[in-house]
């Protein structure tokens, strides 16, 4: 299975002949680029092997380095630096279909750099429209998208029900268990919005002291719990998006959240599933088992992230998650956590044709 290949510091990506590598500057870290700085002569390398880049000589001259990709390899490519690319590169990364999404000053999710469509479908765009525009087929969509995120949160609230969180479980049960009367997609986003508050007020007992969470805060996050929740949410996006690129779904039609301009709200819709299951259980892991510390995020006035090697962190134990694999009960087979949005487009793209009735994944073990 193609890996995620995440880029944490500032630099270029260039392209020689049928290779292309990162390229950065060596052993120069310098202060975190603010959102609208601009500042193209600075690169800072990554993580890997180091390479020499050649350069005149000169004293003056900082010393760069360079590290191929392994195109082959590489399902997406995750910018959290300042990156650069070349038309060349662009022309090779598409030839892969290998999409390149961008992450700013706060982590959060700003672009995607898609290759060409090699999965147009007319016929699947005009029904997945068909199903938008029909109240009741939206609907149908929808509440499975709810249902599914609830159920697992459900099962993550489960696993720590000895520490208290009786009430929220039964909480966010009856709410569940109105979903059939629920008649349009506001009431649905309220009921999801009941529900994601309810599942937050235990997040401070889960965490078991480990980091004080309060309530969520959003754009800039506030303290290192939203921090994380941002961060692991902007790239479950990421990751989404590349499920869906990879089917004939449109990326821009969905069915909870509404479509809009400037975003990919199918990914959204689905993400919403997942979030659950791969985003939160990571935060869990690293607190509970002491894998990340205080040391590893940044306060400002106003804002709380994730450093440098926070991210690292973070990642690392996301990506772990992803290559994990699982018994599929209807596959008959092992596939990975990362497979399981793929998956996901897959039966939504069944629902939308005729040839089934669109379940979402729960977690079953």
């Amino acid at each position: 299975m193609k890996q995620n290949f995440y880029i944490l510091k500032n630099g270029k990506i260039i392209r020689k002949q049928n290779t292309i590598y990162f390229v950065s500057r060596k052993d120069e870290p310098a202060p975190r680029v603010q959102p609208d700085d601009e500042d193209p002569e600075f690169i800072q390398e990554i993580d890997g092997e180091e390479s020499p880049v050649d350069l005149p000589d000169s004293s003056d001259k900082p010393e760069y380095v360079k590290r191929a990709l392994p195109v082959e390899q590489i399902g997406a490519i995750f910018a959290y630096g300042r990156v650069s690319i070349t038309s060349g590169v662009i022309s090779f990364l598409a030839k892969y279909n290998i999409p390149v999404h961008f992450f700013g000053y706060y982590g959060h999710y700003e672009s995607t750099l898609l290759p060409k469509e090699t999965l147009l479908s007319g016929e699947m765009h005009v029904r997945q429209a068909a199903h938008y525009s029909d109240p009741e087929k939206r609907m149908v969509i929808a509440r499975a998208f709810v249902s599914g995120a609830a159920q697992n949160i459900l099962r993550n609230l489960e696993y720590y029900r000895n520490r208290g969180l009786d009430r929220e479980i039964a909480s966010i049960r009856n709410v569940l268990g109105e979903i059939g009367s629920w008649r349009n997609v506001a009431e649905l986003m309220a009921a999801e919005g009941n529900i994601r508050s309810t599942y937050y007020a235990t997040f401070d007992r889960i965490l078991g002291g480990g980091f004080s969470f309060g309530e969520r805060t959003r754009r800039p996050p506030q303290n290192p719990v939203n921090a994380m929740i941002s961060f692991g949410n902007s790239l479950m996006y990421g990751v989404v998006i590349n499920a869906i690129y990879h089917t004939q779904l449109d990326q821009t039609i969905s069915f909870l959240h509404e479509p809009s301009a400037r975003r990919f709200s199918l990914a959204l819709d689905i993400a919403e599933i997942f979030k659950p299951f791969l985003v939160d259980r990571t935060i869990f892991k690293l607190v509970n088992k002491g894998m990340i510390s205080p040391d590893d995020f940044e306060t400002d006035l106003n804002s709380c992230l994730l450093n440098d090697n926070g991210r690292r962190l973070f990642l690392a134990e996301f990506n772990s998650r992803l290559d994990t694999t699982i018994k599929h009960r209807t596959l008959k087979r092992s596939v990975s956590y990362g497979r399981l949005p793929y998956l996901e487009c897959l039966k939504l793209c069944k629902h939308l044709m005729g040839l089934g009735r669109y379940e979402p994944f729960v977690i079953w073990w």
